[in-house]
């Protein structure tokens, strides 16, 4: 199977671990077209599609060591969060981009979330 050699990677600029990854990308000559997940969040249909793209629950796709999901637990409690539905978790963390682990990394054939060297080696 041909490796993609360009991606879509939603990012945040104060994330280091957005950072090592467009700096890995950018290492294996990956083009990556960084779209800034805060300022520019897919919308809640769109983060669904990416959650079926990427095999994950639902659940794996909160960045629980954020304050905007640390919040949003504060306010709502933990089991209500962990009981939530697909098309709820989607709509809450369009509302904040912030609140999505991060990097997602969108190529023709996965979504990745997060930044793991040997996910991105054998993917790309």
């Amino acid at each position: 199977m041909p490796k993609s050699k360009s991606v879509t990677v939603y990012a945040y600029a104060g994330c280091t671990t957005c950072k090592k990854a467009l700096a890995w990308l950018k290492e294996h000559d990956i083009d990556a077209k960084v779209v800034p997940i805060v300022e520019s969040p897919p919308s809640a249909k769109e983060i669904e599609a990416l959650m079926d793209r990427s095999g994950l629950q639902p659940s794996k796709w909160w960045n629980t060591s954020g304050e905007a999901y640390r919040m949003l637990i504060a306010e709502r409690g933990k089991d209500t969060i962990a009981a939530l539905t697909k098309t709820e978790v989607s709509r809450l963390l369009a509302e904040n981009g912030k609140r999505i682990k991060r990097p997602v990394l969108v190529s023709a054939d996965r979504v990745l979330v997060g930044f793991r060297e040997d996910a991105y080696a054998v993917l790309l």
